[in-house]
């Protein structure tokens, strides 16, 4: 054994009472009732305990007690100076109950020293402390050498036994309160994973919602600097106002995609793509129900990708592919390129690279760059 295992306390956990089961508890509160019988019986039942003899002998017999019971605070707070003046006061007591011929409540605290000494202090301190109360027992025992080694040998083996049993309680009681701490952590964690994902849906709603009326917003500011007529002012302001209604719609659907009621991938696509002139979509592969953070990233980009090219190509034709392979889903959105709209130059170009970092998060990718004809966003998430 190691110097630690030698100096080591027994944990506190393992000398406190918490984790015992209640049918230990009471065979434990047997066997102080026992011992305490015992001591009992071995002073009193003599002849010879009359008269002032008696007073002396009940404070003999508290005394102990207190001591036994200082001796289990002071080893369940590792302290050992105290611990062993008191084991020390023990086996005074027990010294003097012999030598006034209380022969049996001597033997019962020798023993009694013993195996508490194994059971609850350092085995540095425990092994000369339990061979003293032993031998003084050996010493004072009248019954034959072999009877004697054979108690001894038992005395040794139970307060081990105690300590092995005492840790193995501490260690699970240890290990509970580690798992409580962990599902405690676990269950905040999922509780900041929660919210952090609610906060990017409400945030993916405004900003594509909030992006695309400031396409048209900025529109009618030209026109209205160019000193266009009244009606295209007012379609460009009417364009906004439903872009305003969309993303009211948006996120209420996003509030039901939070509490799981999103309509089918495939319908949210056509619905996008029939407000986008020239716009179609496709669908390959077995199509089945996505996880929701899948499903939402997959709505997202494909939203994130209209508006720029209602933007930045205003006019050109869209093609949407979706397909659904056996462990992931592609979003594939191509447009065919045109002249640069009156909006190229606005935006800071965080949409997309919102939409990276969400599909990032699920394990996925998305790429987004020149294809052959326009602009390309290519979308990977494992499901």
């Amino acid at each position: 054994m190691t110097e630690n295992t030698w100096t080591r306390w027994p944990s506190r956990e393992a000398l406190g009472r918490n984790g015992v089961a209640p049918p230990r508890r009471l065979l434990a509160w047997a066997v102080r009732l026992l011992v305490l019988g015992m001591l009992l019986w071995g002073v009193f039942s003599d002849d010879h305990v009359r008269g002032w003899r008696v007073a002396g002998v009940a404070v003999g017999v508290i005394t102990a007690a207190l001591v036994s019971w200082a001796l289990f605070r002071t080893t369940y707070a590792h302290r050992l100076r105290p611990s062993l003046a008191l084991v020390t006061v023990l086996m005074g007591i027990a010294i003097a109950a012999q030598a006034t011929g209380f022969r049996v409540p001597a033997l019962v605290i020798w023993c009694g020293c013993g195996v508490t000494a194994l059971e609850r202090l350092p085995l540095a301190a425990a092994l000369p402390v339990a061979s003293v109360a032993l031998a003084s027992y050996s010493a004072v025992s009248n019954d034959e050498w072999l009877t004697t080694a054979v108690t001894v040998v038992g005395m040794v083996l139970a307060g081990y036994v105690l300590r092995l049993d005492a840790e193995a309680r501490g260690n699970a009681q240890r290990l509970l309160v580690q798992e409580r701490a962990a599902r405690a952590a676990e269950a905040e964690s999922a509780a900041l994973a929660e919210r952090a994902r609610i906060a990017r849906e409400i945030h993916d709603v405004l900003a594509h919602s909030l992006s695309a009326q400031l396409v048209h917003l900025e529109a009618a500011r030209l026109l209205i600097e160019g000193g266009a007529d009244r009606p295209e002012i007012l379609e460009r302001v009417v364009a906004a106002r439903g872009m305003a209604r969309e993303g009211l719609a948006e996120t209420r659907q996003a509030l039901s995609a939070l509490r799981g009621e999103m309509s089918p991938l495939e319908d949210f696509l056509s619905e996008l793509v029939a407000e986008t002139d020239g716009a179609g979509v496709t669908v390959s592969g077995e199509s089945r129900p996505l996880p929701a953070e899948a499903s939402q990233a997959v709505r997202r980009v494909a939203q994130e990708a209209l508006t720029n090219v209602r933007k930045h190509a205003p006019g050109a034709e869209v093609r949407i592919r979706l397909e659904y392979a056996v462990h992931q889903v592609t979003l594939d959105v191509r447009d065919s390129g045109g002249s640069p709209g009156e909006l190229t130059a606005s935006g800071a170009g965080y949409g997309l690279l919102g939409m990276r970092e969400r599909a990032e998060l699920l394990g996925g990718s998305l790429e987004a760059g020149p294809g052959e004809e326009g602009f390309v966003v290519t979308l990977k998430v494992p499901v």
